[in-house]
């Protein structure tokens, strides 16, 4: 796997971002996350955004990092919340999330970041799986579905 860093909006991204949505419609019925995303906001050094390319320079899997400081959306000073964290179908089950996650992690750690939190949903049982044994536990809700039902979510000091 080659992992590499682009913009938000760099088509490879647009595509998987696009699966992803098209992966929570169907899950929860809703068109995908409504939460406002910019580009700009997973540029160095206040963010970044990866995608996995497999040996034939196929994008196989996404995730990125923003910051956030205190707000009225339940976020605290020194956050780094993830975002878009997405493996297609076909590659799912190879530790590819897991690889993602953890430069993700070690990104938002060199750049100040005091902890990662995340946004999921009930629906999701294999992201809550890969994130709870990676260390993180629930915290207080935060974010654009902090007052859904189906919402969880989880923090992780960096």
């Amino acid at each position: 796997m080659n992992i590499r860093r682009v913009r938000f909006d760099h088509p490879d991204a647009v595509k998987l971002n696009d699966e992803v949505q098209a992966e929570y419609h169907v899950r929860y019925g809703d068109g995908g996350d409504a939460t406002a995303l910019d580009a700009a906001d997973f540029d160095p050094p206040r963010g970044v955004y990866l995608i996995a390319y497999d040996e034939h320079g196929h994008p196989v899997a996404t995730g990125g990092w923003r910051s956030q400081d205190h707000n009225d959306e339940g976020n605290t000073d020194g956050d780094a919340e993830l975002k878009r964290m997405y493996v297609i179908a076909d590659m799912r089950g190879r530790g590819l999330a897991r690889r993602i996650l953890t430069a993700l992690e070690e990104d938002a750690r060199a750049a100040g970041r005091l902890r990662m939190v995340l946004e999921t949903g009930t629906k999701q049982p294999e992201a809550i799986a890969l994130y709870t044994s990676s260390g993180y536990e629930p915290c207080t809700k935060f974010g654009y579905y902090r007052h859904h039902e189906e919402s969880r979510c989880y923090a992780k000091a960096l």
